[in-house]
């Protein structure tokens, strides 16, 4: 049954990948800053280093998800329960292009098998306290964040926009001789304000990349020890050790993470038509809040997290929202630890 865990270990690990890639990516394709399959190698290359650097800085999460939630000693079958309700419900969700939380569906899939393997070793309150509210409350704190970044932020486009319709006023009124010397002086300094303007479009675009990699590595760092954690029910007894599972998790994610266009697509263009600093104050919210949580122990949803940042960007103007792609999602994340209780809680029944 090793053997089994491995593979199933592999396969929810590089579905997270598929799925969660998008999370840091989608704003730089959506926003037009990089084509879908650049950004993806982007998101894939900063989920490694993600996960590399959980191995020591993930230990809590880690903690979290192999005692936190159940306390009960999990056997094999168990783990390969967990593993096989979790990796199901990603990888249709995949297929499906919706972004689902990885981490609803292994709180669902543990609650479902702990339940049938001991009801009383579920662990409700640790549940409530330390992995719904967090997940609740980081959609309210992604949201507002994002929201006030980003009417900060198009304060400053629309200055800009300003300076260059006064610098081009002038400018035509200098050249045609409409003005005097003096006026044309004005107008170069304006012209010379915009340039630094644009020097700042640039730096703008550089902070975008570098956001779109935070939330990479947050996402990383966020979700291996999570998955990790699973696996090592089994494969550390079986001799693994636990950076080894870890390893295995990391490679298998950022692989996984290459075929990630399809729910790229579907965060990018069909949540909101992002504007390149609509994408650069979602992406800096989402990473910012991630990466806190994954140190501090506080499972959040990349998922959430940046639905909820990308709909903050907006700035409140809701009517440039997709309704029916927000339902979508909605549901989805309704069902995903429903799907993964019910399903982990059956194959459970079956392998135990």
């Amino acid at each position: 049954m090793t053997a089994a865990i491995v593979v199933m270990l592999v396969a929810l690990a590089a579905a997270n990948g598929a799925n969660d890639v998008s999370k840091g990516v989608a704003t730089l394709a959506g926003a037009g800053v990089a084509a879908y399959r650049v950004a993806i190698l982007w998101g894939a290359a900063t989920t490694l280093i993600g996960g590399l650097l959980s191995i020591q800085l993930g230990r809590g999460m880690g903690s979290l998800f192999s005692k936190g939630i159940v306390d009960a000693t999990p056997s094999t079958a168990f783990a390969l329960a967990v593993l096989l309700a979790t990796a199901a419900w990603v990888l249709l969700a995949s297929l499906l292009k919706l972004p689902v939380s990885t981490t609803h569906a292994i709180v669902g899939s543990l609650v479902g098998a702990g339940f049938v393997l001991a009801p009383g070793s579920v662990q409700w309150s640790g549940v409530v306290q330390k992995v719904v509210l967090p997940l609740l409350l980081s959609i309210v704190v992604a949201y507002a964040l994002s929201l006030v970044l980003g009417i900060a932020a198009k304060a400053v486009v629309r200055w800009t926009d300003a300076r260059q319709a006064a610098a081009d006023r002038l400018l035509v009124a200098a050249s045609t001789g409409e003005a005097g010397t003096a006026v044309e002086a004005q107008a170069r300094s304006v012209e010379h304000n915009v340039s630094a303007a644009s020097r700042t479009g640039r730096v703008i675009t550089i902070l975008h990349w570098i956001s779109s990699g935070a939330t990479g590595c947050a996402r990383g760092l966020n979700d291996t020890p999570k998955i990790a954690a699973i696996g090592g029910f089994a494969l550390v007894p079986a001799g693994f050790s636990a950076t080894a599972v870890s390893v295995l998790v990391i490679l298998a994610m950022a692989g996984g993470s290459l075929a990630g266009i399809r729910v790229a697509r579907t965060l990018g263009e069909k949540v909101l038509k992002m504007s390149h600093v609509e994408g650069l104050t979602a992406n800096l919210t989402t990473a910012g809040l991630v990466g806190s949580g994954a140190l501090l122990a506080l499972p959040m949803s990349t998922t959430q997290v940046s639905t909820g940042a990308i709909v903050g960007a907006a700035g409140g103007q809701l009517s440039r929202l997709s309704g029916s792609t927000l339902r979508d999602f909605a549901i989805a994340w309704l069902i995903t630890p429903v799907f993964g209780a019910l399903v982990a809680a059956l194959a459970y029944t079956v392998l135990r």
